[in-house]
């Protein structure tokens, strides 16, 4: 165990294991968590005992979840003088899954992103986001329920490698003349630039990981998003990478796009295919039913997976994980909305979805599975925080903390 410098670890609890890719779970996990900034107090609080109860109704006492606060954002700055304390990241390292509430972005100097920072020093590479409907949830789409895919958005590079320079610096300047002496490549002197890099590595431990996703949950497709039509070297060779990699590893279990054009049979197979970026957005909606699991590039991921959440009632209700080769972190998908800070009214849903995902990720898919039913019938009974209550008709809106009260009800079923 690492010696922490401002965290005592529980005195209670067992770490998990890597064995062969895989974790194994003891029976009292330690959990690193990190409660959030503006309203992820409010939101933890309710979602902790959401899962505590969860655990327990599913396995009569025999597993728990030992808990163990670590620091990272505004918290961390007023306790440590960090935004993200050097023993935060030992301790995800030490005990392999965690889960965290929403974290502001520091303004000015130092880290860009305590969320890219966090997945770029702990190699978490694949940014997991499964986006579902529960009936009864508002939605700006006629058919919300045809909105069921898991999307892979690689996590590390792509334009958030934070390879850029702001116009006018020397960087900049010394970026540009390179580009034009050596390459023969015009950029106007008055530009700030940025590298945009995309490895066949980076491709493909993404793609996969999210093959073996598929193929483990019996899902029919995966498309391999990119636009390759214009960025052939980077997007476009995510592409081909990606359809290698398929090819190499998973021959025998899989099968494109061109194989059965081609006359090949996609019978008990996965069907691996391509899109080009702007046509995903139309063919989500139009065509929505037709996606299963997207492969992205960072840049597209991140704009996929919100309009996919915007069409099933939005980020409130959207879930994330960002998983490496041993650690998994599990995330609130949304913002840190400052002026509802302890008011008792913000959805818990994201956090609390994303707590599911973390229970499949240990084998707990009982106790996962209890927390979607509860929630699929508290909303069906239209008993939702402010969010959704505002636009449903005849609902009943309830804090925060009784959003969990009401889940609660409904876990024992």
């Amino acid at each position: 165990m690492p010696n922490y410098t401002h965290l005592k670890p529980p005195s209670e609890g067992t770490a998990i294991t890597i064995k062969n890719g895989e974790p194994v779970v003891p029976h009292d996990p330690i959990v690193p968590f990190v409660e959030g900034d503006g309203t992820g107090p409010d939101i933890w609080r309710a979602s902790v005992r959401v899962f505590d109860a969860a655990v327990a109704a599913a396995y009569g006492g025999s597993r728990r979840i030992v808990w163990f606060e670590v620091l990272a954002g505004e918290k961390a700055q007023q306790l440590t003088g960090e935004w993200l304390p050097s023993d935060t990241l030992e301790a995800v390292k030490t005990y392999k899954v965690a889960i965290k509430g929403p974290l502001t972005t520091p303004v000015g100097g130092g880290i860009r992103s305590l969320n890219v920072t966090l997945r770029q020093v702990l190699d978490l590479y694949a940014c997991v986001r499964p986006v579902r409907y529960f009936q009864g949830t508002p939605a700006p789409v006629t058919h919300p329920e045809r909105m069921n895919v898991v999307i892979f958005r690689e996590n590390t590079e792509d334009v958030y490698a934070g390879i850029e320079f702001a116009k006018g610096t020397p960087e900049a300047a010394k970026l540009i003349e390179f580009l034009s002496k050596e390459l023969g490549k015009k950029v106007a002197p008055d530009s700030g630039v940025g590298i945009k890099p995309i490895s066949e590595t980076g491709t493909k431990r993404l793609v996969r990981k999210a093959i073996r996703y598929a193929l483990a949950h019996n899902r029919k497709t995966l498309t391999l998003m990119h636009k390759g039509n214009i960025m052939k070297f980077t997007e476009g060779a995510f592409r081909d990478w990606g359809y290698d990699l398929a090819k190499t590893e998973f021959r025998d279990r899989v099968v494109t796009e061109d194989e059965v054009t081609a006359g090949a049979s996609k019978e008990g197979k996965l069907l691996i295919n391509d899109r080009i970026a702007d046509s995903v957005f139309q063919q989500v909606l139009t065509r929505t039913a037709d996606y299963d699991i997207f492969a992205t590039p960072n840049l597209n991921g991140d704009y996929l997976s919100d309009a996919c959440a915007a069409q099933v009632g939005g980020l409130g209700m959207a879930p994330g994980a960002n998983i490496g080769d041993e650690i998994a972190f599990f995330e609130a998908t949304h913002g840190t909305a400052p002026k509802y800070a302890g008011k008792d009214v913000i959805n818990p849903g994201s956090v609390i979805l994303s707590g599911v995902m973390m229970l499949r990720h240990l084998g707990w898919d009982d106790a996962a599975e209890r927390i979607e039913r509860a929630l699929a019938t508290t909303i069906a009974e239209k008993r939702v925080t402010y969010d959704l209550a505002r636009q449903m008709s005849g609902a009943t809106e309830l804090r925060t903390s009784q959003f969990a009260d009401a889940l609660i009800g409904h876990l024992k079923g």
